[in-house]
């Protein structure tokens, strides 16, 4: 049974669904969901992330992380944790740098936050050097120290999409259309709570969005953060002060298509709403770093000195290579500015490298 089939079955049993279950039973919704079929990643698949544009992206974080645990007192044994780890690119990246501290190589115990089975395949044969264990969500992982990455994954969790009438707001649903499915407005739930203040200056016809599994998730892992040390970072796209919008996008073939009409073949995303996230994790007793341009951070870490130590080692496709690399990651134009990065970590924490 396909996503859409699925989909088609729940709304005829029980009505209309939220975006929310929309994109749950889209992308993850009981083995046909797109997540848990395919490897979706690079040129023959649906889109490109960072790790997979260029080297450096991994190896600033595998340094951000050995400083990090640097400056925690570097704890033995300590969790390092990925969410959502695609083909295991960036941790690969990561633990290649992190070579420059054999100490952090052997405190480290490796851990995967990932549902795709074709993905865990992936990230066997880069990581298995390093003995991972691959959990399903974040409940299951040890307690202790950790250090947590998240690129690109909060950006998947399912939303709540509130529409502002004269009569006040509305749940955005989606509903069946003959062979299809069309968009409808339901009666508003309890996750109408969730709305921040910028979202009740709305005008009748604004989009307001809510993402319950982001919030939670930030308000845990800094409640575990403040608990047993260290810290996330997550590196997403969306605005650093939360606003109203529509942002909520299919991707097929590294092309923009209809939610609707690609159910289970495509990739739904959302922007994150990283001051709500930020709220969260402080709730919960962690410090809050950022949110930061993506640019600010990758420059702060060093990257234009890594791409000319990479260059002056190339032949000059390479070069060229590296520089568009650099410049994709970097430039305001491209990933630079709507891509932030957020870092969640113990109070004792009060600096962390590339957040100035």
């Amino acid at each position: 049974m396909t996503a859409l089939d699925l989909l088609k079955r729940r709304i005829a049993a029980s009505g209309p669904v939220t975006v929310a279950e929309f994109m749950r039973l889209s992308l993850a919704g009981e083995g046909a969901g797109y997540y848990e079929t395919r490897d979706p990643l690079g040129r023959a698949g649906d889109f490109v992330t960072a790790p997979e544009i260029s080297q450096m992206f991994g190896e600033l974080i595998g340094l951000w992380c050995v400083d990090a645990w640097e400056r925690t007192g570097a704890p033995d044994p300590f969790l390092l944790v990925e969410l959502g780890p695609g083909r295991g690119t960036l941790m690969a990246d990561a633990l290649r740098a992190a070579k420059v501290r054999p100490a952090f190589l052997s405190a480290m115990r490796l851990h995967l936050v990932e549902i795709s089975r074709p993905l865990r395949d992936a990230q066997e044969q880069r990581l298995g050097a390093f003995h991972p264990l691959w959990h399903d969500d974040t409940t299951t992982l040890p307690d202790g120290p950790a250090l947590i990455v998240g690129n690109e994954f909060l950006d998947a969790l399912p939303i709540h999409q509130f529409q502002m009438t004269e009569q006040g707001w509305r749940e955005r649903g989606v509903d069946l259309a003959g062979d299809g499915l069309s968009w409808t407005l339901m009666s508003p739930g309890a996750q109408t709570g969730l709305l921040q203040p910028a979202h009740r200056r709305a005008k009748p016809g604004e989009m307001a969005e809510v993402c319950p599994a982001a919030l939670s998730l930030g308000g845990a892992l800094g409640a575990r953060v403040a608990e047993d040390g260290i810290a996330t970072l997550f590196i997403d796209y969306g605005p650093a002060a939360s606003a109203v919008g529509d942002s909520l996008q299919a991707v097929k073939a590294h092309r923009f298509c209809d939610p609707l009409t690609e159910v289970g073949a495509a990739d739904l995303t959302a922007h994150v709403d990283f001051a709500a996230v930020a709220h969260a994790a402080r709730e919960a007793g962690a410090r809050v770093h950022g949110a930061v341009a993506q640019a600010t951070f990758l420059e702060t870490l060093g990257i234009r000195t890594r791409a000319a130590l990479l260059s002056a080692k190339a032949n000059e496709e390479d070069r060229v290579a590296i520089a568009q690399a650099m410049t994709r990651l970097i430039d305001p134009r491209q990933m630079g500015s709507l891509f932030k990065v957020l870092a969640i970590s113990h109070p004792i924490l009060h600096e962390l490298a590339g957040f100035p």
